[in-house]
């Protein structure tokens, strides 16, 4: 169990749920409850996690099937689980997070089953209030947010699809205001509230916007041919499917193109909380040197993951193919005699499965931290034996160094929330 500092500040007693590894390591001091819910398909599978609840804030989404996300048991079969064990537990109040936009007529899974969750939600017999926010923004950046960063921060020029979509953003903390409002005695009930925040902004805008809070010099917006996005998308759906779940996929831009602004719903009135436009939280909200970063090495990154996985996989598929008898005699110079060939398949072997391996997300920043130690391993057995290749013309061992730094970059900058 713990208490999530929007209800901490308001009193509350609360009980986070969700996959916990990372959350709880950052919070120690509070109890951690995992719920599953690809796993959690039954009332009775939900039953323990609700003995003493007395009310539910669901805010459970993924946005594509693949890399273990599921629309299906996030939106369908999760939430009627749940809203079963709710019903049968007693619990008084179901606060539902959705998203504008979420309706058949986006024509996207995430669309047809977020508007079916709400329906189920709509159809029980509990206390519930569907919240639909806008662009949800805040010092932190993921997905969606994370990637307009980028954009912003893109050298020269920030390149964008479409740029006239418009969003209404809504900062997290009124978003966490009006659910802590919404769980109060009297609160609205029964109702589906759009939450656009109060100022309307394209995609161009939102950009230039955040360029400036970047503190970045002034830089075009420039219109990408849709034409010349779709394998960028298609790129996005494959690494999505593979583990790699990015914004850049089809389904956020039909989503950006059907609905991201939402329908003035009076939901601050309704709630009595205050809402904030997107210039004035930019505003309230200074960026930070590490802000910077952030959006400056979005792309960095995946470029890097790229880089090394196949500087290590190139380098054991040429040891093992036209580089053989290169590496073979070079070992011989080296005095590892009979050894030597085995020493060298057994290298390309490793070369290989690591840059194989760095690509399964899981295991990314373990594989890294593995590249760099076994590097170092290279160099002292080759320090030993052709110490000489240090003052080498071509640097073969000076030139491992950057890739050394790579592999730490890589690892350094794994976390996604």
């Amino acid at each position: 169990m713990s208490r999530p500092p929007c209800l901490l500040k308001a009193g509350a007693c609360a009980r986070a749920r969700g996959v916990i590894a990372e959350p709880s390591r950052r919070a120690p001091s509070f109890d951690w409850i995992v719920a599953d819910f690809s796993k959690l398909t039954t009332a009775q599978a939900w039953a323990p996690l609700l003995d003493g609840v007395s009310a539910v804030v669901n805010c459970v989404g993924v946005l594509q099937d693949g890399g273990g996300d599921s629309t299906r048991a996030a939106h369908i079969d999760g939430p009627r689980a749940l809203i079963a064990a709710c019903e049968a537990a007693g619990v008084s109040r179901l606060i539902h997070i959705s998203a504008v936009g979420a309706d058949e007529a986006a024509g996207t899974d995430y669309a047809r089953t977020k508007a079916q969750t709400e329906r189920l939600v709509a159809d029980s017999a509990l206390d519930w209030l569907i919240l639909r926010p806008s662009l949800v923004v805040d010092r932190a950046a993921f997905g969606g947010t994370g990637l307009i960063r980028a954009l912003a921060a893109f050298p020269l020029f920030s390149p964008v699809v479409g740029a006239d979509q418009t969003f209404r953003p809504i900062p997290l903390g009124d978003l966490t205001a009006a659910i802590v409002a919404a769980l109060r005695p009297g609160a609205p009930s029964g109702l589906t509230l759009d939450m656009p925040g109060p100022e309307a902004v394209t995609l161009a805008q939102t950009v230039r916007l955040y360029r400036g809070w970047l503190s970045l010099k002034p830089a075009p917006v420039v219109r990408v041919p849709r034409a010349l996005a779709a394998p960028a998308l298609a790129v996005g759906d494959l690494l999505g499917r593979l583990g790699w779940s990015s914004p850049i996929r089809t389904t956020a831009m039909r989503q950006m193109d059907h609905d991201v602004s939402g329908h003035d719903s009076g939901w601050a009135e309704r709630l009595g909380v205050s809402s904030r436009g997107f210039s004035r939280f930019l505003a309230e909200t200074p960026a930070s040197v590490q802000d910077v970063w952030h959006a400056r090495l979005w792309f960095v990154r995946p470029i890097s993951i790229l880089t090394l996985g196949l500087f290590w996989l190139i380098t054991g598929l040429i040891s093992f193919g036209p580089g053989w008898s290169g590496a073979v005699s070079i070992l011989h110079e080296g005095g590892y005699g009979r050894w030597a060939g085995p020493v060298a398949g057994w290298g390309a072997l490793l070369d290989v499965v690591l840059g194989l391996a760095l690509f399964v997300r899981p295991w990314t920043a373990r594989v890294a931290v593995f590249m760099c130690l076994a590097t170092v391993g290279y160099l002292i057995a080759g320090t030993l034996s052709l110490p000489h290749y240090w003052i080498d013309p071509l640097g073969p061992w000076l030139k491992v160094l950057p890739m050394m730094a790579l592999c730490l970059f890589v690892a350094a900058t794994d976390a996604r929330r």
